[in-house]
C-alpha cells in the first residue's frame, strides 16, 4: 500500500523576502542614529536661538495674581495689586543676594528719577534686614517694597529667578514680562515706550 504524504507549509521565508528584510534592517540601523542626531541638533538650535530674557509667560494679557504682603519698610502695613488700580506700574522681583539685581539697579534708579510710573519692589526669599541694608547702600527706586519671604506668591507669578520685571496696566493686567537684568537699552527701547503707550490708554 502506498504511503501517503502531506506537504506542510514551509516556515522558511522565500529568499527574496529575507533579502529585503535584511536590507531594510541595515537601512534602519544606518538612518535611525542619523535621525536621532538630526533631532537633537534641531532642538539645540531652537534652544540657542531663544532669547533668555523673553521666557514665555502664561500671564501675559491676564490679570496679575492677587496677593497681600507686608511692606519691607513697615511690616505693620501691607500691599496688594488692587492698591495700584488706575495706574500703570512695574513690579520688580529682587533680592539682596541676587548678583544680577546689582547690575540692573542703576537702571531702575534712573527710571525712578523720571517718575514715569511707580516701581513696586518684590523682595523675594530675603532677610528683611539684608534687603533694607542693600537699598540703603545702592539706592531705593521703589515706591514700595513687599516681602515674599517664603516665595509662595512668586510661584503664582511664574517667577523663575531674580531679577524679573512685570509691566502692569491700569486695570491690573500684565502686559509684559522681562526675565533677567534690565539693560539701559532694554529700558530705552522696550519698557519705556510700552509704559508711555499704556499711560495713553
Amino acid at each position: 500500500m502506498a504511503e501517503s504524504t502531506t506537504n506542510a507549509p514551509s516556515s522558511v521565508a522565500p529568499s527574496g523576502t529575507s533579502s529585503a528584510l535584511n536590507t531594510l534592517t541595515k537601512i534602519w540601523r544606518y538612518f535611525l542614529p542619523l535621525a536621532i542626531f538630526a533631532g537633537l541638533v534641531w532642538f539645540l538650535y531652537k534652544g540657542l536661538s531663544l532669547n533668555p530674557r523673553e521666557v514665555p509667560s502664561a500671564l501675559i494679557n491676564k490679570p496679575a495674581p492677587e496677593f497681600k504682603l507686608a511692606l519691607l519698610q513697615d511690616s505693620e502695613k501691607s500691599f496688594s495689586p488692587a492698591d495700584m488700580k488706575g495706574q500703570v506700574w512695574l513690579m520688580n522681583v529682587w533680592g539682596s543676594w541676587c548678583v544680577s539685581c546689582r547690575y540692573e539697579h542703576p537702571v531702575l534708579n534712573e527710571l525712578a528719577k523720571q517718575q514715569l510710573v511707580p516701581i513696586v519692589g518684590f523682595n523675594w526669599k530675603d532677610q528683611p534686614e539684608d534687603a533694607r541694608g542693600w537699598l540703603k547702600k545702592f539706592g531705593d527706586p521703589y515706591a514700595k517694597s513687599v516681602m515674599d519671604r517664603d516665595g509662595r506668591v512668586a510661584i503664582d507669578f511664574g517667577v523663575y529667578g531674580a531679577p524679573e520685571t512685570f509691566v502692569i496696566d491700569r486695570v491690573g493686567v500684565i502686559r509684559y514680562k522681562h526675565t533677567g537684568p534690565i539693560s539701559p537699552d532694554d529700558m530705552k527701547d522696550i519698557i519705556v515706550p510700552l509704559l508711555q503707550d499704556l499711560k495713553k490708554t
